[in-house]
This record gives C-alpha cells, sequence and structure tokens, in this order.
C-alpha cells in the first residue's frame, strides 16, 4: 500500500511539472505570435502605407515576403530534426524566437532587399521553432494528456490573434490610411512583445523522463527514434514515404493553403473593399475574430480532451471542415473577386457587410483549431516515438502548401482562390480520417491481442 501510494505521488508530481511545461510553452507561443500573427495580417496593409511615403519601397511585394518564408520553412524543415538532436528543442525554439524579431524590427528601416532577406531568416528560424515546440510538446505528454496538451497550447497561441488585434484595432481606428507615427508603434510595440516571449523560452524546464509505451511496433509505418544529426535527417525521409504519412500530407497542404488565405489574404480583401465601412480598422477586428474562434475551439478540445480520446479526431475535424465551408460561401457572397489586389469599389453578390465579414473571420478560425489541435493530437499520439521527424514533415508540407497560396494570392482572383481551398479541404478531410480509422484499428486489435494473451495466462494458472 505504501509503495502504490509512493507511486501515485511521484506519477502526480510527474504529471503537474509536464502540464507547467505545456502552460510556458504556450505562454512563450502567445508572446511571439502576438508579434507576428498579428503583424502577417496587417503586413499587407502595412506595406502599401510605406509605398506611400517612400518611393524606393515600391517594388516590395506582402505576398513575395510570406511565400519566401514558408518556401525557407520548408527546405530547412529537412535540417531541424538533425539540429533539434544536436541543440535540444529548447535552444532550437530559442534561436527561432530571436528570427521572429528580428523580422519585425527590419520594418523600423524599409528596404526591399532587407524585406525579402529578412523573410528568408525567419524561414529558417520557423522551421527550428515549430518543429522543436512539436517535440518539447510531444516529451511533455503522453497518449492519455496529448489531446489535452494539444488543446491548451492551440488556445494559448491562438490568444495572440485576439491580443495583437485588439492593440491593432485601436491604433487604426478611424484611419482609412496608417501614417509613419502610427507604423513605428506598432513595430516597437510588437518587437517587444515578441522579445518577452523569448525571454520566457529561456526559462524552459526540461521535461520529466517517462516510461516508454509500446506503440505500433508491428505496424508498417513505424520509423525507429534518430540516434544522431544524420539518423535524424535519414528518419525524416523514411517516415515522409510511409503509407499514412503521405495519406496525412494530403490534410497538411491543407492546412497550409487555408493558412495563407486567413493569415494574409483575407485581412487584405478586408481591408481594400470600399464598401466595407471602416475597412482599415475593420482589418484589425477581422483578426481578433479569427483569434476568438482560433482560442474556443483549442480551449473546448483540451477541456474535453478526455472524451475526444474516446470520440476519436475523425468528428473534429469533419466538423472544422464544415466551418470552413460555411465561411468560403459567405467570403463568395460577401466580397468583389478582385479585393485581394488593392483598394476596389466592385461589388460582390450581395452588399458587402461587416457583420458577414467578422462572422467569416470567427469560423475560419474555429475551423482551423479543429484541423491543428487534432493534427497536432495524431503526431504526438501516433508519432510519439519520432515526434522530431513527424513534425518537421508537418510543417515542410504545410509551408510549401503555405508558400504556393501567397505565390497565386498575388495574382489569382479570389473565387479562384476559394475554388482550391474547397477542393483540397475536401481532400484533405478525407485522407485524415481514413488515417484516424486505421490509428483505431491498430488500438482495437492490440486491445484484443492483450486480451486475448491475459485470457491464456488466467487459464494457464
Amino acid at each position: 500500500m505504501v509503495k502504490e501510494r509512493k507511486f501515485f505521488l511521484k506519477f502526480k508530481m510527474a504529471f503537474d511539472r509536464s502540464f507547467i511545461n505545456v502552460l510556458m510553452l504556450g505562454l512563450a507561443f502567445m508572446l511571439v505570435f502576438t508579434a507576428f500573427q498579428t503583424w502577417g495580417n496587417i503586413q499587407k496593409t502595412m506595406i502599401e502605407s510605406i509605398k506611400l511615403d517612400d518611393e524606393n519601397f515600391k517594388e516590395a511585394n506582402a505576398y513575395y515576403s510570406m511565400a519566401i518564408i514558408y518556401v525557407f520553412l520548408a527546405i530547412f524543415n529537412w535540417t531541424s530534426p538533425s539540429a533539434i538532436s544536436v541543440i535540444g528543442a529548447k535552444f532550437s525554439m530559442l534561436i527561432g524566437g530571436i528570427t521572429y524579431l528580428l523580422f519585425i524590427m527590419s520594418f523600423a528601416l524599409p528596404r526591399v532587399w532587407l524585406l525579402y532577406v529578412a523573410s528568408g531568416i525567419i524561414g529558417i528560424g520557423a522551421a527550428l521553432i515549430w518543429t522543436g515546440q512539436g517535440v518539447y510538446l510531444a516529451l511533455n505528454s503522453d497518449e492519455n494528456t496529448i489531446s489535452r496538451n494539444s488543446g491548451v497550447f492551440w488556445a494559448m497561441l491562438q490568444m495572440s490573434m485576439f491580443v495583437g488585434n485588439t492593440f491593432v484595432y485601436f491604433v487604426f481606428r478611424g484611419q482609412d490610411q496608417v501614417n509613419s507615427t502610427q507604423r513605428q508603434i506598432v513595430i516597437w510595440t510588437l518587437s517587444a512583445i515578441a522579445l518577452s516571449g523569448i525571454i520566457v523560452m529561456v526559462f524552459f524546464p526540461k521535461p520529466p523522463k517517462k516510461q516508454r509505451i509500446p506503440d505500433r511496433d508491428t505496424d508498417e509505418d513505424h520509423v525507429e527514434p534518430p540516434s544522431g544529426p544524420i539518423e535524424a535527417l535519414k528518419g525524416a525521409v523514411r517516415l515522409f514515404f510511409t503509407r499514412d504519412m503521405l495519406m496525412l500530407c494530403v490534410t497538411f497542404i491543407y492546412t497550409g493553403l487555408e493558412l495563407g488565405f486567413w493569415s494574409g489574404v483575407y485581412g487584405s480583401c478586408i481591408g481594400f473593399t470600399k464598401n466595407l465601412p471602416s475597412r482599415k480598422e475593420l482589418v484589425g477586428m477581422s483578426g481578433i475574430f479569427i483569434g476568438v474562434g482560433e482560442v474556443l475551439g483549442g480551449a473546448a478540445f483540451g477541456i474535453l480532451g478526455s472524451r475526444t480520446n474516446k470520440w476519436g479526431r475523425d468528428p473534429i475535424v469533419i466538423a472544422g471542415f464544415i466551418l470552413h465551408i460555411v465561411s468560403f460561401f459567405l467570403i463568395f457572397l460577401n466580397l468583389p473577386n478582385s479585393s485581394p489586389f488593392t483598394d476596389t469599389a466592385d461589388t460582390a453578390f450581395i452588399t458587402s457587410n461587416a457583420y458577414v465579414a467578422i462572422l467569416c473571420s470567427f469560423l475560419l478560425g474555429l475551423g482551423d483549431a479543429c484541423y491543428n489541435t487534432q493534427i497536432y493530437s495524431i503526431l504526438g499520439g501516433v508519432y510519439a516515438e519520432d515526434s522530431s521527424s513527424a513534425f518537421a514533415i508537418f510543417k515542410f508540407t504545410q509551408s510549401v502548401a503555405a508558400a504556393i497560396s501567397f505565390i497565386y494570392a498575388s495574382s489569382l482572383v479570389l473565387y479562384g482562390q476559394l475554388g482550391i481551398l474547397i477542393i483540397s479541404g475536401i481532400l484533405g478531410t478525407i485522407t485524415f480520417v481514413w488515417v484516424e480509422w486505421q490509428a483505431k484499428k491498430v488500438i482495437v486489435a492490440a486491445g484484443s491481442s492483450q486480451t486475448i494473451s491475459e485470457h491464456s495466462d488466467y487459464k494457464a494458472q
């Protein structure tokens, strides 16, 4: 009895420490991405305002900048497991966080060449910070807590959308154009917030040790965890070409395309639609409600983590798909076809309505939370023994798709972009559900085998 009590206390301490680590992880990312996601939402608007004051910045293109970020993120994701095997998850995240700070600060001295160089640098840093985050989350979770921890982390991360865009809303309130003083206020305030997140990363504790849980050793998709930087790269490549991971990549592609849309294109569409009242401050309001949707989704799945383990991940992803389809249809009706490019007085199918635009922002955020929390859950649970490679593949595939979305966003009309999102959303949802069903079969089969084994042992006794 005494031994059992000691074991329970040790387990409780390890659990509490792990959850505190997850909370610190969420806080650091909330701060860093309060700065970056807010900037991404307004970058097109800010660059266009700089062009009015600086002739030398005429050639700058916000969509190209975001495309460069995701291209570099995609390329260097293949090396991030190797980097993590050498310097660890904590220092990988720390280095990545610094690049986010440098990117935002670069706009204080607007130069076209600096914009694109900084975009490449932050892409490298993003590969480090996101793969490091996935590993750190997995190290502080197990099969029973990964859904809860993923939901809590995602809710805290997406608080950044709410906090940052609330700030932007009040700075831009009542303004049709953003002036130099307002730009400097935004740049240095967001830089200070990013710096505070980096400071939190400095104090990340080591994850508690945990016993290895038997996993899908007999499954063809199992890949042994890497033992060094070269093996980490080889392991990531091997895992990429397994059946289930290739299927999941279709889902990752969709999340990348819709990420590019809601983080860079949709806010610009609102800001460029002249038929919307107070359209510049509405950009900030849109970001706030995307954040509200993200936070509510992450919080709900965090609180209901134990129940979602029983339901499975597929109903949540299907719900996210339905939310996105509704939002795409409303955007199609509410915003003009030319709104991704520049100020337009063109009419939409209905009279452009601010309330409908904000509703769509909320639906985009809530649907995105459905997809991403369940992706984190399946990667941190099914691929717990090779989490660095799994998360690197996720961010690689998502980043390639996001880069592609920003490239075609500069020339493809709104309706064309929505069509691509609908088709990729259908395919991505189907493939995720298929992989989830395969994972359930493995768990059921493993449970049946264990029952048979226990029954045989009982008979032998």
